[in-house]
């Protein structure tokens, strides 16, 4: 006993140096919530969930080959409704004179005008996130601003679809705070309790929002619902604190009551956290690196939720100590012990029901269909361009891009790649280097002999013959040098870029005429190039109609795999889209959620075992659990719908780790209560003051179970005064608190 008292009288001195530095602590967090307004827009924000997939996936590594030796073109994809295709075809000189518009195709078939409806393929002169072609889209709106228009790219949209997340959660904000304010009016025993808590959490939200600009960069997602979820985990710590706090201050006066009430909360909410952190921390375990980008934000919101607790809550509970004197009202929770009293009725009957329930809902959760691509799941509000592109798709089709790295050099293996991608139902266009024509004979990568190359460019023969033995020379080939030119074929792309180097170095002297149409092809090929040919690869454009996931995209791919490896090594393909980055989250996901479920179930196994120091409870709470998780997933299987897989994640995480708090509560009341109690009434009794008290109660399920009964038995008064007057004398001792009187307690 003497021990406890020390490690009581140990948190009482804390709580009494807080309580009495309340002004500092008030000026400090002044500061910080200064400095972290201040630092809110520093925040780096990444808006491509792609960056955080593992980085050994196909697309993490197709898209880094792909920054690095390639140019990739912004485009867009435009359809103006309701118009002739005479007056279609003459906008496209319009669109194409727009600054920062580099071409734009549209023809008479069927895959650019359908109906009334005309589609431009539009591309632009910089990449999707270069200003340039941020600044065209806008242009090309305004052109079309008289027309009904529909613009589904992929420019601009990472802002637009930030913004309309954060609006989306904005929302969510408010509708959960007006929720929690009406909750609050009907739980909480004085209406002024509801600021204290909201400034609390206000406080802490702003400061690990401030903080995120220290963590480098943070995904958009992560930027979004960190607040609402910060809201959703930690605003229970400000609650059980001030319900401590209106407990004590029923026989103290405020001051005494805050220390006292701190010197409690702060081991027991501290321990509180300890599941909802371990949730978190599992998600920092995910090899799709978004899982540790949220769930470190999240860790640090738990902490400065925490810290604004212990260290802000009780200075504002001061302030306000008057104005909660004054606004009591009565409970308006009512009483439940009809749930207790048919739970021990149904004892034998529930038990081996939710066993089969719970098998069941494990399968059914088990086969929940789920979504990868963002644009696949439905949205009450959708966004300009998700209306556009679905608009498009009902008019011309689904059509989406997916790029195929191959290793640089093997021309004839390309062309014969490109051939047979041409012969798949679903492939609307193949595009590379092997199949770029230059006229009705001759394609970029054909290979020409010096005769040929001649009559082509129009350059005398004599001069071509001389280029040829200096491009065999630059490549270390001379046997075409002394056994003769004439019979030695280049590639044409090679060949005309090579002469223009030549050109630019000197070596080779042309007229006006040759000068501007070399120029002028050199820039063409040059820019072909840019986009299809780097440094190791050759990249082929594939224009797909099928969806962005699911099986019809899956076997689209095993189809162009088994292509490729006709002619390349399976392990030097690489494929890129988002057809690719769906599947590589798909299969990064199957993994991610044994991690999540498995860490998350044994970390906070730990910890119970550790509270209740037995081996079955948490095993059984636990399980709980976990069954109401995989119940909770088996209702989209039940109504054929789905779910975005990163809501799972999140969900399945915090469930397990936030809710866990409630059967802990219920699990301490009925261990304290059957010490003195009919095990048939502490069951029903728990349940009934756990129903009031679901959240505030939290706080005391790390100590009941082992500490004296009269101290947290409420209708035990005379103990209960008693524990009063050693709390009591131990402030008056500290010098804390002046002498006083707890108030009756009747029998």
């Amino acid at each position: 006993m003497e021990e406890k008292k020390e490690k009581g009288n140990f948190w009482l001195t804390v709580a009494t140096f807080i309580v009495n530095k309340r002004k500092a602590f008030l000026v400090l967090f002044a500061i910080a919530c200064i400095y972290c307004a201040a630092c809110m827009n520093k925040v780096s924000v990444n808006q491509d969930i792609t960056k955080y997939l593992p980085a050994d996936s196909e697309t993490r590594i197709g898209l880094t080959l792909m920054d690095e030796q390639f140019m990739t073109y912004g485009s867009a994809r435009i359809m103006v409704s309701n118009i002739t295709w005479q007056d279609a075809d003459a906008l496209v000189e319009k669109l194409e004179a727009v600054e920062g518009v580099k071409e734009v195709a549209f023809d008479d078939s069927a895959d650019h005008y359908n109906k009334t409806n005309a589609l431009f393929d539009v591309t632009f002169d910089g990449a999707e996130d270069d200003e340039i072609s941020k600044d065209a889209k806008q242009a090309v709106k305004e052109l079309l601003s008289d027309y009904d228009t529909y613009i589904s790219t992929s420019v601009g949209s990472e802002e637009e679809q930030t913004e309309s997340l954060n609006n989306d959660m904005n929302l969510i904000l408010v509708l959960a705070v007006v929720i929690i304010v009406v909750v609050l009016l009907i739980s909480t025993k004085a209406y002024m309790e509801i600021p204290v808590l909201l400034i609390t959490f206000g406080v802490a939200a702003l400061l690990n929002k401030g903080t995120n600009y220290l963590m480098g960069t943070i995904s958009s997602v992560t930027d979004s619902i960190s607040v609402v979820l910060q809201l959703a985990l930690a605003i229970d710590y400000a609650i059980i604190f001030c319900d401590r706090f209106m407990e004590e201050h029923e026989t103290m006066d405020a001051e005494s009551a805050i220390k006292v009430a701190l010197s409690k909360a702060i081991p027991e909410i501290s321990s509180s956290s300890l599941t909802t952190i371990s949730g978190m921390v599992a998600m920092m375990f995910m090899h799709f690196r978004l899982g540790y980008d949220m769930g470190i934000v999240l860790v640090k919101a738990i902490i400065f939720s925490l810290i604004s607790v212990f260290f802000l809550m009780p200075a504002i509970l001061m302030i306000f100590a008057k104005g909660i004197d004054n606004t009591h009202h009565k409970s308006f929770v009512p009483n439940i012990s009809f749930a207790g009293k048919w739970a021990n009725l149904t004892r034998f009957i529930v038990p081996p029901v939710f066993v089969i329930l719970l098998c069941f809902a494990a399968w059914m959760a088990n086969n929940c269909s789920y979504l990868y691509d963002v644009n696949s799941v439905p949205a009450a509000r959708e966004s300009e361009t998700r209306i556009a592109k679905h608009k498009i798709e009902d008019e011309f089709g689904v059509s989406n891009q997916i790029a195929i790295l191959v290793p640089k050099g093997d021309y004839e293996s390309e062309k014969k790649v490109l051939k047979e991608f041409e012969t798949l139902d679903y492939v609307n266009t193949v595009t590379g280097l092997a199949n770029v024509s230059i006229n009705d004979d001759y394609v970029l990568t054909d290979k020409i002999a010096p005769r040929a190359f001649s009559e082509l460019t129009d350059l005398d023969i004599e001069i071509v013959r001389v280029l040829y033995m200096a491009y065999a020379y630059d490549q270390g080939q001379n046997g075409p040098i002394f056994t003769g030119i004439d019979e030695y074929k280049v590639p044409i792309i090679d060949m005309f870029l090579f002469l223009y180097d030549q050109y630019e170095e000197g070596y080779v002297t042309l007229d006006a005429d040759m000068d501007e149409k070399l120029t002028d092809l050199y820039n063409t090929l040059h820019d072909a190039q840019l986009q299809l040919q780097g440094e190791d690869y050759s990249r082929l454009v594939l224009t797909v109609s099928v969806p962005t996931e699911g099986d019809e995209a899956y076997t689209a791919m095993d189809d162009i795999r088994n292509i490729c490896a006709k002619y390349y090594n399976k392990s030097d393909v690489i494929l890129v889209g988002d057809c690719t980055s769906n599947h590589d989250l798909m299969s990064s996901f199957a993994t991610d959620n044994i991690i999540i479920s498995v860490l998350t179930a044994l970390f906070v196994m730990i910890i119970l075992l550790f509270t209740f120091q037995s081996a079955g409870l948490p095993i059984l709470l636990v399980l709980t659990i976990q069954g109401s998780i995989w119940i909770n997933f088996s209702v989209p299987t039940l109504t054929g719908g789905s779910v975005f897989f990163i809501a799972y994640l999140i969900v399945s995480a915090i469930q397990m780790g936030a809710t866990i708090d409630y059967a802990i509560v219920i699990t301490s009341r009925y261990m304290d209560l059957k010490t003195y109690m009919p095990i048939k009434e502490a069951a029903i009794e728990a349940l009934n003051r756990a129903a009031g008290h679901v959240r505030t109660e939290v706080s005391k399920k790390m100590h009941i179970r082992k500490a004296p009964r009269f101290i947290f038995v409420e209708d035990d008064g005379a103990a209960y005064a008693a524990h009063i007057n050693e709390l009591l004398r131990t402030l008056n001792v500290n010098g804390d608190a002046e002498d006083s009187q707890p108030a009756e307690t009747e029998e």
